[in-house]
């Protein structure tokens, strides 16, 4: 592998088992070339070694970053594994002295270092995509290891072609030998210059060139006539429809409070859908419209993850609740967009009750009781909560958790109260 510089097919794909075949990659292993890459070129790498568009390869590794992290891990770990065209062994491999490489000894260590929290995005559940990491990884190596299966025999790297060293000294050994044994002659050895040579010199001192013959100049290549353009490939749209099929679906299941489908989840099923799709259409030569679409999912599911948005269903719209009864008052009030004024003014003065009150995007204001003991935890990630003489405002507020006994004490009604919005304000106050 070490010093490959070229590319060469061949002619079929690869027979073994598992472990030749991985084997066989890791001694072919793609290299990272100097033209078309963004970053570091793990991705160029990858298609160019096996016949993909590199723009298919990231927007793949996207959706795997996505997918818990491990497209970043395999980035990572690309970069220390793969070498440069223009070295000898990959950057991990000069680290430990065994050839060189253009990729700094730092640089390499900060890469070791990064792998470190990269694996404990991906193993410990992280991401938007609880389990993506471990599904992620899987579906990637098995889409290595099926890609050298099918095109390991394409583009595979070719050792760069070097000197032969013992040759070079033996040419130049024997150059010397001619000019000594001139120069210093074997003794009883007449070297006199015969009277008749008209140049004077004796034959032995002659060092002509040899003949050589006339360089052999090669007919221009007829080039190729290009190839002619096949039938449109389908895979791009039946991959659309079934990712609009998908997405219907998904947001349906939001709606309607399904616990496991989450926006981002929907988000997550229709990337996985067009990666599938993309991926058979680097085969197949089609699918690359699906690329717009991919983009701006990617966009969408990574603003999901800094801002999640767990609750937005339940409906749109505003509402109101002012039970009466124990009976009447419901165990959650919820909405996906829109407010909730929540009255808890005419319940009983005994007794203990508890509701949780949930927006995803809009404001939930709740009013207990003077003389009710109250136990609430008002959560919101965007915006103000004041609950009962407690404030926070900003990104990222913490939950505040705390029991207010009301104007009397302790006794009478208890409420247990959960308020929480994910966009928007939360208020719990006494009237």
């Amino acid at each position: 592998m070490s010093g490959a510089t070229g590319t060469q097919n061949s002619g079929r794909p690869a027979q073994g088992g598992f472990e030749e075949t991985v084997k066989d990659f890791w001694a072919s292993r793609p290299r990272r070339p100097q033209h078309g890459r963004k970053i570091a070129g793990v991705a160029a790498a990858v298609g160019n070694r096996y016949g993909i568009d590199p723009v298919v390869i990231r927007v793949a590794l996207v959706a795997a970053t996505m997918f818990g992290g491990v497209g970043l891990l395999f980035y990572i770990l690309g970069w220390l594994f793969f070498a440069d065209e223009r070295d000898e062994v990959a950057p991990m491999e000069s680290l430990i002295g065994r050839g060189r490489s253009c990729t700094s000894n730092a640089l390499t260590v900060v890469l070791c270092v990064a792998l470190f929290p990269a694996a404990s995005w991906v193993f410990s559940g992280g991401g938007w995509f609880n389990g993506g990491g471990f599904i992620g990884l899987a579906l990637l190596v098995a889409a290595i290891y099926l890609l050298h299966r099918s095109r390991g025999h394409l583009n595979r790297p070719v050792a760069r072609g070097v000197g032969d060293a013992s040759s070079a000294s033996w040419a130049d050994g024997s150059a010397s030998f001619t000019a000594a044994s001139v120069s210093n002659p074997v003794a009883g050895t007449d070297t006199t210059a015969p009277a008749w040579d008209p140049l004077g010199a004796a034959p032995l001192a002659w060092d002509l060139p040899d003949p050589q013959p006339d360089p052999f100049t090669p007919p221009p290549a007829t080039p190729r006539p290009p190839a002619p353009r096949g039938p449109r490939s389908k895979i791009g749209p039946i991959t659309f429809a079934i990712a609009l099929v998908v997405a219907g679906v998904g947001s349906v299941l939001v709606v309607e409070g399904e616990p496991w489908f989450t926006p981002q989840h929907v988000v997550g099923l229709v990337l996985g859908v067009i990666g599938i799709g993309m991926v058979a259409g680097s085969f197949a030569r089609g699918g690359r419209g699906l690329i717009g679409l991919a983009i701006p999912l990617s966009v969408i599911g990574l603003l999901l993850t800094s801002a999640p948005v767990d609750d937005f269903r339940g409906g749109v719209g505003e509402l109101t609740g002012a039970p009466r009864t124990v009976a009447e008052l419901r165990p959650v009030y919820e909405r996906g967009l829109g407010n909730i004024e929540l009255d808890l003014r005419n319940l009983p003065d005994s007794g203990a009750v508890s509701t949780s009150v949930r927006t995803g995007a809009g404001n939930s204001s709740v009013i207990v009781p003077d003389t009710a003991d109250v136990t609430f935890t008002c959560e919101n990630s965007i915006g103000n909560i004041e609950c009962l003489g407690l404030e926070r405002s900003g990104l990222g507020n913490e939950p505040v958790s705390s029991t207010d006994n009301g104007t009397d004490g302790p006794g009478g009604l208890n409420i247990t109260l959960h308020v929480q919005t994910t966009t928007g304000n939360v208020e719990v106050r006494r009237g």
